[in-house]
């Protein structure tokens, strides 16, 4: 009785491995993976510095696997790979469809000789960064991102009344700020209280600006009770027209000695 019980169980477990084998072996790709190819990628994004072409290309070695069959994990790390790439989002559509959604690393600005720094504080170098215009330039030690980024943003929202930008923002070993304008002045701040001596000399503007059409060249805010300010060189007097007399002799005009 017991014999024909076993076989029993033994025949069901048969039925059923032979009956689910076919589909896990279709979901696993292992055999007749050509029979549900993928036949339409769809991918979204901004494309500014990756192109749809990128991804395809990207992502091609993983898609003869078939529908069923495709690793999503290995298609989101090809396209995470990629430059310009920061996050990566993959699914699948029946019947033949795979959608890739990333977006792309956003640039604040230039870091150092040959990188970049996202708006989210992430260093991160790519193909041709220097290209890539339109961003100030930082120039600081790598492990002082946040304290950049902080100076900047209040060195950009104290000068904006006076149209002008922060173009460039240095931070030495030592600890010394430097900061370059739109005008192309410089404004050497120092390792002292840079926040509070930049708002004093911020504040003071309005008065030194006074009768003047032109920025300054340079800025020292590096005393205890002042700072330093250069301005541009006037421009020279233009000569005063020679006219001729009326024995055609030429006379430069009369001047007050």
């Amino acid at each position: 009785m017991k014999g024909a019980i076993g076989l029993r169980f033994a025949a069901w477990i048969i039925a059923i491995t032979l009956v689910a084998l076919p589909v896990v072996g279709v979901l696993q790709g292992w055999f007749a993976s050509d029979r549900w190819p993928v036949r339409e990628l769809q991918v979204h994004a901004t494309f500014s510095h990756v192109s749809a072409a990128q991804v395809r290309a990207a992502v091609e070695p993983q898609l003869g696997a078939g529908f069923f069959a495709i690793n999503l994990d290995k298609v989101r790390d090809a396209v995470a790979a990629l430059p310009w790439v920061s996050q990566v989002e993959v699914s699948k559509h029946w019947p033949d469809a795979l959608d890739i959604t990333f977006t792309e690393i956003d640039p604040i600005a230039h870091w150092g000789n040959d990188a970049l720094l996202s708006r989210d504080g992430r260093i991160f170098k790519v193909p041709n960064a220097s290209v890539v215009n339109g961003l100030p330039q930082f120039n600081a030690p790598d492990d002082h991102v946040a304290d950049v980024l902080a100076f900047y943003r209040t060195a950009q929202v104290d000068f904006a009344p006076y149209n002008l930008r922060v173009t460039g923002v240095d931070l030495s070993a030592r600890g010394s700020w430097t900061l370059t304008l739109s005008n192309d002045g410089r404004v050497t701040v120092g390792d002292q209280q840079p926040d509070q001596r930049l708002a004093r000399f911020v504040a003071a503007l309005p008065v030194l600006m006074r009768g003047r059409s032109n920025g300054f060249v340079y800025a020292d805010l590096r005393y205890s009770n002042g700072f330093a300010v250069r301005w541009p060189e006037p421009a020279p007097a233009s000569a005063a027209p020679v006219k001729p007399s009326k024995d055609g002799t030429h006379h430069a005009p009369d001047r007050n000695v």
